[in-house]
């Protein structure tokens, strides 16, 4: 059994700390800071082994190397972008497999965003850890990437399950939720959706995790075969990933 704790941290992070039950390995998934991760372990006993990072930026990283000098633990972390991860000691590429414990989690390479990210997918638990790559109801910026290789990427994490709970690195659901209404207005369980996402916030919950599922049916930057997105930006007959380049494009001007 993996035990999932979400840390907020920093504006809008999401810090993830993991532990398998029965073996007492724990990992933490892209640490901002170092603080809030030490005083997460000291509270339920937990031993770090592990750092996890999803891609190099320092709202992900930053915390790498005072966590590894506290506890020793090794940093795993995208082998195309070893050079620019604060203390890495295992480059993965699609496909590797990450061993938490009696937890086996497959490596799928994503870029876009930056030109090394990498998501972590249990498939056991129903657990992606994503970073930047996908949010709730959007995507990570193109950074680094073209927008053919984030639809690739995002094209990828649209063929899981659709129970997987998606554990993004940012709470942006509400502001992202703000544009998919302007592409997709017809879309009544984006409605719905977006009314309690509007609840979750007023009570000062959390979005995150949302499960693949919910995204497939309500986030448009998974949705470009939709006709109503087609026909709004007048790209009926284009490709997918030219229809995603377009609402990308979009959102970036936002506001």
């Amino acid at each position: 059994m993996l035990e999932i704790i979400q840390i907020p941290v920093l504006n809008d992070n999401y810090v993830y700390v993991l532990n398998d039950v029965e073996f007492g390995s724990a990992a933490v998934v892209d640490p901002a800071e170092a603080g809030p991760v030490f005083e997460e372990l000291d509270r339920h006993g937990w031993r770090l082994d592990y750092i996890l990072n999803t891609h190099h930026h320092s709202d992900h990283v930053g915390g790498n190397l005072e966590l590894k000098q506290g506890t020793g633990c090794r940093i795993l972390g995208a082998a195309a972008d070893a050079a620019r991860i604060p203390g890495i000691d295992r480059g993965l590429v699609d496909g590797d497999e990450f061993v938490l414990g009696g937890n086996r989690a497959e490596v799928i390479e994503v870029a876009g965003h930056t030109g090394g990210h990498i998501a972590y997918w249990f498939a056991d638990q129903d657990a992606l850890f994503c970073g930047d790559t996908l949010f709730g109801l959007g995507c990570g910026r193109l950074f680094e990437g073209t927008a053919e290789q984030m639809w690739a990427s995002l094209d990828k994490i649209r063929r899981l399950p659709p129970s997987t709970r998606i554990y993004c690195a940012h709470e942006y659901t509400r502001a992202n939720g703000r544009f998919a209404r302007t592409v997709e207005p017809g879309n009544a369980e984006l409605l719905r959706r977006l009314a309690e996402v509007d609840e979750l916030r007023a009570d000062g919950q959390p979005t995150v995790p949302s499960t693949l599922a919910e995204e497939l049916a309500t986030n448009p930057f998974l949705r470009p075969e939709i006709p109503e997105i087609r026909e709004r930006l007048g790209l009926q007959d284009a490709e997918n990933w030219k229809v995603f380049a377009r609402l990308r494009e979009m959102k970036d001007g936002f506001r």
